[in-house]
């Protein structure tokens, strides 16, 4: 998922998103890769750290049932991210892709 699409589904700013995904990926649960325009970000296989692939391991564990996250995996194919990244472009930003 990309920034704005994460944004989307919880419901917090851009600004918030990124910062927590740079913790996640600085701790190893999270990496990033690049595709064109977009960048796109997953949950780390957690090769890198036993620690992390523990952590990893424990969360799919933990989370499986909860509520809330059933909620967003409910949500999560309604989000187009061609719609949501559109509408998060500043103003001058959007004129300047149009021309």
């Amino acid at each position: 998922m990309c920034v704005c699409e994460i944004q989307e589904a919880l419901g917090i700013a851009q600004s918030t998103a990124s910062k927590h995904l740079k913790i996640l990926e600085e701790a190893g649960l999270a990496t990033y890769k690049k595709d064109g325009l977009w960048v796109n970000y997953t949950l780390a296989d957690g090769s890198d750290s036993p620690y992390a692939d523990s952590m990893l391991g424990n969360l799919r564990h933990w989370l499986e049932d909860d509520p809330e996250v059933a909620e967003l995996n409910r949500k999560l194919p309604e989000i187009r991210r061609e719609e949501v990244c559109r509408t998060q472009i500043p103003r001058s930003r959007k004129v300047q892709a149009q021309i």
